[in-house]
């Protein structure tokens, strides 16, 4: 999984002046779970959007001033109601031997022969929560569609593998082509290989007999 940095500096005073103070100075304060004890430290505003403005799921290289360096993950945002500022940001540490659980984007490839035959994609879910080892924590899911025909669907179970768990039901739908009322029958296309095979082997028969 791709991996930014942030250049933060370790805060220690943590009460309302202070943090009121960090905002006015354009400064995001922020808290890192998951180690022995919670880190506290502020970054600048502009130093989150390649984390925050994207779909894409990253993890993050949390560099302090004072030397100290930690992998992480986005867990919780907060912004200002009305001008949607930064105001404060949680992650959560990673460790190599520990698994987490993270929203992971769903990359739809290919062209759904249903959907060529007018039929309507449907997609309830444009992410899936994903637990596994950060080393095997994936950029995306990526769900081929072009085998799917007109009332076919992938599930959650269909994408399931030994790396990562899909935390979903397994018959939750991903992708599913739903008929519509310009949608055409799907088996035309069948039928037609069908009865060209049917008559290849009809010639062969009468080559042979002759």
């Amino acid at each position: 999984m791709k991996s930014i940095t942030i250049n933060g500096s370790k805060r220690e005073s943590v009460g309302k002046k202070a943090t009121k103070a960090l905002r006015n100075a354009g400064q995001v304060p922020c808290v890192l779970y998951g180690g022995d004890n919670p880190v506290h430290f502020s970054a600048p505003e502009l130093a989150f959007s390649k984390l925050v403005y994207t779909p894409s799921a990253h993890t993050v290289v949390i560099s302090l001033d004072n030397g100290e360096s930690f992998n992480a993950v986005l867990q919780d945002i907060q912004f200002h109601p009305v001008t949607d500022a930064i105001l404060h940001v949680d992650f959560y540490q990673l460790f190599e031997d520990k698994e987490i659980s993270l929203n992971i984007p769903i990359n739809l490839v290919g062209n759904s022969r249903g959907v060529k035959n007018g039929g309507v994609l449907r997609r309830p879910y444009r992410k899936l929560r994903v637990k596994a080892l950060p080393a095997n924590l994936p950029d995306f899911i990526e769900v081929d569609i072009t085998p799917l025909k007109i009332g076919d669907k992938i599930n959650v179970g269909d994408l399931q593998n030994d790396k990562y768990t899909i935390l979903h039901p397994d018959n939750n739908v991903v992708a599913q082509v739903r008929t519509s009322r310009t949608a055409i029958a799907d088996e035309d296309e069948d039928e037609d290989e069908e009865t060209t095979e049917e008559g290849t082997e009809a010639a062969a028969e009468e080559a042979t007999q002759e």
